[in-house]
């Protein structure tokens, strides 16, 4: 051991202390090095991104002997300066551990001198010195023969003349002033060369045609698909609750609902599994992103779950996402634009380009959130892919707003519309818009034994109002029907308050706060009567009190609410008319069950509110809106809706050999000829149809509910024709192709007819007194007004 001087105590101390800079000049080295070799190379790597490198010449330089071996150097250099920042960090916590204990007594061979250390870390620089020498000669050798390279294939670089590209010159064009403004492109290997323009434009995109010198293999090469599974019908939902996520009020919600929900759901796959018996389900991939609760989109919905907010969207896409996951099939789920952006294969950038890799999924469901959020983000892709999404569209899109120059050229452009998309694409919460598909939502079925334990529990005076948010209840002249509903039942209420009771609840209103939702339940198990103020539009409580055993009153709107004067309505993509709060209610389940009456009229509001306890009622839920009504009906969307394949019947001019319908024997309407061949691709399957001419001034969608029949727009193709009209001896004078969301149809005087001219503007929707409108029409599955009775 070697004693050290008091003097030689200070020098140690002192060489010890310049440790920090030391090792902060050997990482400022290395950081010099990294930022110097990304810079000179950064576009060989940029290249080799996606696999192969677009790029021959990029290649040539980066697999060249000279390349590998400088790169081979900065990798010996960068871990040499590894090793000794380790060496140093270990001497600096020696250097602290002996400051903290005084005297300092060390080994003199492990006691590294500071003249050495700097010696080595001069070393160090000139190292880099010389291979940032070698590295320019490199790039200086690479840009000579590219340059000479270019000069060989300039011809092989210029825009095709090809009639079958028609927009490629346009595109060249194009890339040449806007490459830079995405940085996408480069990602692609775009470098503002015209051969890196027709690369991409040939084989990222599709308006050029593939150049004769490239790899057309590797350029074409597509993964093998992956074989079909066979889906199969699941009952434990808990990996399904993994799947939603966790961290919002609005996930913990529909968490909640799909736990409490999931015996019933087991249940009715077991049902639905015997009805189908040993019919093939092919697994779907399906992504469902629930935009309205991505934070792009605002998400101002999660804040207000635990205010008395609405639920509606919440409750139905829970729903989805079980009949989806008990059905069998494969699912990802995203609420955040992030994940959206994962899962799709978006590139880097703004949005300009198409997706890295083919669409993982068959199926996408989402809402006009989400719709929007893809359309910004998967550049050409979007258009290759729509077909494959599904729309989850609360009150419906009728085909007028769909259509995009339609809706420009004759005022139905809104905010939501305009998307072109199948309007079939579009999926409701009711049965209201028949040229959208029904998705629905399920509510909770009782068994026999809860339905007698409801019926004898039941108080005769008691009434539950529909309105958790203080705001519905500012309804004017509220006071006076509520007073007469007070005269005859105890009025309940469960409005939000934080602290203090809500003004606007009347004092003799029993206000049991917001509840959870088994709470709301036995509170509707108990009462007699469910009743509205007008608002939330077809929100699904007014199906879970009926469903408990209450008989739910309604107001009756005189004039009926829509677009033109509601503010509610307005920028919704629809012109329905709405003649009630809930008018699937109305319609679909009546009497004795729903009542609907004018508010406004003290006489029938009381007259009605006497009848209402007289009636005895047992809980009654459609069939459509249980869990097995809900699984059979999209098992059918999955199996038979296929928007990606081109249309069936032709469009007017087409000559067809021979008519496929004859007219009825009372010749009121024609129906599918029994001899004629059916439509292979057609569903609902063409012996359903049934075709009517409508009185001037009224729709396809109430013509056909004037016979009990639903209107079915993917038969418009079929009655798109004069010979429609002669059969249903209706005389032309003259016959004309146009686009108008009322076509065809007929019109006097003048004896004219008229055919569509575009698919997408086929609609059950819409009127005018001018026209007749010849309407497609089918039956339905008792309790499943969105299936045919062959459908399934």
């Amino acid at each position: 051991m070697i004693t050290v001087n008091p003097d030689g105590k200070i020098m140690v101390r002192r060489c010890l202390v310049t440790l920090r800079p030391f090792r902060l000049f050997v990482l400022g080295i290395g950081f010099f090095t990294l930022c110097f070799l990304m810079t000179s190379l950064g576009g060989q790597f940029s290249a080799r991104r996606l696999g192969d490198s677009p790029f021959t010449i990029r290649t040539e330089v980066m697999g060249g002997p000279e390349s590998r071996g400088v790169l081979r150097k900065m990798s010996d250099l960068l871990e040499l300066m590894v090793k000794r920042m380790d060496a140093l960090a270990r001497l600096e916590n020696v250097s602290e551990l002996h400051r903290a204990g005084g005297d300092l007594h060390f080994p003199a061979d492990r006691m590294p001198p500071g003249a050495g250390l700097m010696e080595r870390i001069q070393a160090i620089a000139q190292n880099v010195s010389d291979i940032a020498v070698k590295v320019d000669q490199i790039l200086r050798h690479s840009l000579l023969l590219h340059s000479k390279v270019s000069e060989g294939r300039r011809d092989q670089c210029e825009a095709p003349s090809d009639p079958k590209f028609p927009d490629c010159s346009g595109k060249v064009e194009w890339m040449r002033a806007r490459w830079t403004s995405d940085p996408c492109y480069a990602f692609f290997g775009v470098d503002g060369t015209e051969c890196s323009f027709l690369i991409y434009l040939s084989e990222v995109e599709w308006f050029c045609p593939p150049l004769p010198w490239r790899n057309q293999t590797a350029a074409q090469r597509a993964p093998k698909p992956l074989p079909k599974v066979q889906a199969v019908f699941r009952s434990n939902l808990s990996h399904l609750l993994d799947l939603m996520g966790s961290g919002k009020e609005s996930l913990i919600f529909m968490k909640k609902r799909t736990k409490r929900l999931t015996a019933q759901w087991a249940l009715a796959a077991q049902r639905l599994a015997q009805k189908l018996g040993a019919t093939r389900r092919d697994q779907k991939q399906i992504l469902v992103h629930i935009g309205f609760l991505t934070e792009e989109s605002g998400d101002v919905f999660s804040p207000r779950v635990l205010k008395g907010g609405p639920l509606g969207e919440m409750v139905q896409w829970a729903d989805i996402l079980a009949a989806l996951y008990v059905l069998g099939h494969g699912l990802r789920v995203t609420v955040s634009l992030k994940e959206l952006q994962s899962n799709l294969g978006v590139p880097p950038g703004r949005g300009s380009c198409p997706l890295t890799m083919p669409l993982p999924f068959d199926l996408i469901y989402t809402d006009y959130h989400g719709l929007q959020q893809m359309k910004q983000h998967m550049g050409l892709s979007f258009k290759k892919y729509r077909c494959r999404i599904r729309v989850i569209d609360t009150f419906g899109t009728e085909p007028a707003y769909n259509h995009e120059e339609y809706a420009t050229l004759h005022g139905y452009r809104t905010n939501w519309g305009y998307w072109n998309l199948n309007p079939k694409q579009f999926m409701t919460m009711f049965p209201h818009t028949p040229d959208n598909s029904f998705m629905g939502f399920v509510s909770e079925e009782l068994n026999e034994t809860e339905k007698q334990l409801i019926k004898g529990g039941k108080a005769s005076n008691m009434a539950v109002v529909y309105g958790k948010e203080a705001s519905i209840w500012k309804l004017q002249g509220k006071e006076k029907f509520l007073g007469i509903l007070n005269k005859y039942m105890e009025i309940h209420g469960t409005v939000y308050y934080e602290s203090q009771r809500p003004p606007e609840v009347p004092a003799f209103v029993k206000n049991h706060g917001l509840l959870p939702q088994p709470e709301f339940q036995q509170l509707l198990r108990k009462a007699k009567l469910f009743i509205g103020f007008g608002f939330p539009y077809e929100g699904p409580a007014p199906l879970e009190a009926i469903a408990n055993g209450c008989i739910f009153l309604q107001s009756r709107f005189s004039p009926p609410h829509s677009s033109l004067n509601h503010e509610f309505f307005r920028g919704k993509p629809t012109s329905r008319e709405v003649f009630s709060q809930h008018p699937y209610a109305e319609n679909f389940i009546g009497k004795p069950h729903v009542w609907t009456v004018d508010y406004n009229n003290s006489e029938e509001f009381e007259a009605a509110i006497k009848a209402i306890m007289r009636t005895q009622v047992d809980p009654y839920l459609p069939y459509e809106y249980t869990c097995e009504g809900m699984l059979e009906r999209i098992h059918a969307y999955i199996q038979h809706q296929d928007f990606c394949v081109a249309p069936g019947p032709a469009l007017p001019g087409a000559h067809t050999p021979q008519s496929p319908f004859v007219l009825a024997p009372n010749a009121t309407h024609l129906e599918w000829a029994q001899n004629a061949s059916l439509a292979p691709a057609a569903w609902p399957p063409a012996h359903s149809l049934r075709a009517w001419l409508a009185t001037p001034g009224r729709a396809c969608t109430d013509t056909c509910l004037d016979h009990g029949l639903i209107c079915e727009p993917s038969f418009f193709p079929f009655l798109n024709s004069q010979d429609a009209f002669l059969k249903l001896q209706v005389p032309c004078d003259s016959t004309e192709s146009e686009m108008n969301h009322l076509y065809p149809a007929f019109a006097q005087p003048g004896q004219e007819c008229y055919l569509q001219k575009d698919p997408l503007l086929f609609s059950c929707a819409g009127s005018n007194t001018k026209y007749r409108r010849l309407c497609p029409c089918r039956d339905f599955r008792k309790g499943q007004v969105a299936l045919c009775q062959g459908c399934l």
